[in-house]
This record gives structure tokens, sequence and C-alpha cells, in this order.
């Protein structure tokens, strides 16, 4: 299916994937897909790419209904600055198109901070690796699979 459904599969991890037909005119990727699945937008997260200020690219998977806050995942990974980075790094290094970012089956493993929250759900949604498809499963196995580290970097919109 996907590099993200193959990576779970070889795990052997448990999780249910949810489709919807994606509208290139949305604005935001994760609000569509919480909203197109009826789905808490606090328990849809989407994927970011930030960079170090040594170029160093982070994973960072905060709520669709909120931001990710730079300070704090600088200060989670243990780097001085983080910034946002360019969308074609971000491509290059996942694999996957923006938009459709999935914290799984990434071709290059990067170092991964989760929000925090995500540990309120039994349940996050996340990317499946492509616009319109998004992976159920329990945060404590997206951790695992990614071996990221909880943390708080999200903040409320």
């Amino acid at each position: 299916m996907t590099p993200a459904t193959k990576q779970l599969d070889q795990a052997k991890v448990s999780y249910r994937l949810h489709r919807y037909e994606h509208d290139p005119k949305a604005e935001s990727y994760g609000t569509e897909a919480a909203d197109k699945l009826g789905l808490d937008a606090a328990q849809v997260f989407k994927t970011l790419l930030a960079a170090s200020e040594t170029g160093e690219l982070l994973v960072a998977i905060v709520p669709v209904n909120g931001k990710l806050n730079l300070k704090n995942l600088a200060s989670a990974a243990g780097v001085k600055k983080a910034a946002m980075a360019d969308p074609a790094a971000a491509q290059r290094s996942t694999g996957y198109l923006v938009g459709g970012i999935s914290p799984l089956g990434q071709k290059k493993r990067l170092r991964t901070y989760l929000d925090e929250s995500a540990g309120i759900f039994e349940t996050i949604f996340v990317s499946g690796g492509r616009r319109g498809l998004e992976i159920e499963l329990a945060p404590t196995d997206l951790a695992k699979q990614t071996q990221g580290k909880l943390a708080d970097i999200g903040r409320s919109e």
C-alpha cells in the first residue's frame, strides 16, 4: 500500500486505515481529514518537519487544530534553534509529498517528537503516506515505530 502501512504490517502493529476523497483546494490537509472523517481535530495529528541550526531535520507530530512550538521542539531535541524545514527537503528526506507526509515508513529515519497530548487518546490519526489516507493507531505504537519521544511541542491556535 504505502511505506507507512508496510512498516506497520512488518512490525505486526494493529492499525486501521481511513480513506476520504481529498479536495485539491483544501487549505489544510489535516483539518480536511478531521472534517471528512468526522473526527475530533485534537485526535488527528499532522507531521511537520523542522530544521535545527545545523540543518538536521526533525519530525514533529502535533494536533491539526494547533501549531508547532518551535522553541519547545528545539528544547526537546537539545538544539539551539529550530525553524520549519524547506518543503522540498522534507519531501526528499521522507519520500512523501507535502500534505501526505507520514511519520511512518520514511526513507531516512529522523529524530521524531510526538506532542504529549497524544497520550490522552486510546488511538490517534496520522497520515498514511498520501493525501486522503489516514492511519488510526495507538500513540504508544506510533512512538515505538518512529522511535519518537513524547514532548510538549504543540500549542493551541
